[in-house]
């Protein structure tokens, strides 16, 4: 049987003793406030037991993370005619690249690029009636943890800087692939990545994909088809152009944000979410990356 204790306290080992932890995602001006030493990381198994290190309980903004639970809601509303508008393909390209959108007629390539991830939201927002509020309450439910909140002065900090976002947006409007106003998706898009949340709670929210589509609280929200499909989203596209080398290092699906968070499963077994703020020339935890690279290492688990 795996010390996965063991394992997690030899990562924090060594992530303290590592000097180059990349650098902060500063052009979000709040973001480029949070102290670069940070690093913690949780993991939990099938059975709901926890295994902590470091700052694993300290809550900082999910960002690019909340795709994949405004991906899992529209699942469960529209299903697959969510495909017509959003691809299934990785990008290659960075997750705010446009040219790719221009050339292939306003369709994204996934759902985890920024505009699949409007696409995503412009759905929502289609779908139901107060879409921040009902989102947040999603979430809330799937993590089993009413505290878990948005971060509104992230997200009012993103607004003021997010013009490659209005681009996107703007160009998805013009290939009649956005219902609703620029304005009303992008605040909604804004709010779900400011949603800030710790360690613990991600890698708890993240049970469902390892669980067949069942939450902690033992509702079912995805079909099993819905969640290999979205944890196989999460391999192939969930790093953006370094989703390769993720699945080479790593060999586990998984999504990171720029606010340094990385959520990793291995579907039937575990699920481990980590952070650290500095990020690598492809905008992902520097730290993470080495984290989760030496915990499929050390435990031989990964899907390969």
């Amino acid at each position: 049987m795996i010390d996965f204790q063991h394992v997690l306290d030899t990562i924090h080992q060594t992530a303290q003793k590592t000097d180059d932890r990349g650098k902060i995602a500063d052009y979000i001006p709040e973001l480029a406030k949070v102290d670069k030493n940070k690093f913690g990381i949780h993991l939990v198994n099938m059975n709901q037991e926890n295994f902590s290190a470091g700052d694993s309980n300290e809550r900082f903004s999910i960002q690019s993370i909340s795709k994949v639970f405004t991906l899992t809601m529209a699942l469960g509303l529209i299903g697959e005619k969510l495909w017509t508008r959003v691809d299934v393909e990785p990008s290659g390209d960075p997750f705010n690249h446009l040219s790719l959108l221009e050339f292939e007629k306003g369709i994204p390539r996934n759902p985890f690029i920024n505009p699949g991830a409007i696409v995503v939201a412009d759905v929502l927002i289609s779908h139901l009636k107060n879409p921040k509020d009902e989102f947040l309450a999603f979430v809330r439910n799937i993590a089993d943890d009413e505290t878990i909140d948005y971060d509104s002065t992230v997200a009012a900090s993103e607004k003021q800087t997010g013009f490659h976002n209005y681009a996107a947006a703007n160009l998805l409007k013009s290939f009649k692939n956005l219902e609703n106003d620029v304005e009303t998706v992008l605040d909604f898009y804004f709010h779900q990545c400011s949603l800030t949340m710790s360690c613990a709670q991600l890698a708890n929210t993240f049970y469902l994909y390892i669980n067949n589509g069942r939450c902690r609280r033992k509702n079912t929200h995805l079909t099993s088809g819905q969640v290999k499909r979205i944890n196989a989203l999460m391999l192939t596209c969930g790093f953006y152009d370094e989703a390769g080398e993720f699945a080479f290092e790593v060999g586990l699906p998984g999504k990171s944000g720029v606010g340094g968070g990385i959520v990793a499963l291995h579907p039937n077994k575990f699920c481990v979410a980590t952070w650290s703020p500095g990020l690598n020339e492809k905008g992902n935890s520097k730290l993470g990356m080495l984290a989760l690279e030496k915990l499929t290492t050390e435990t031989e688990l990964s899907i390969f």
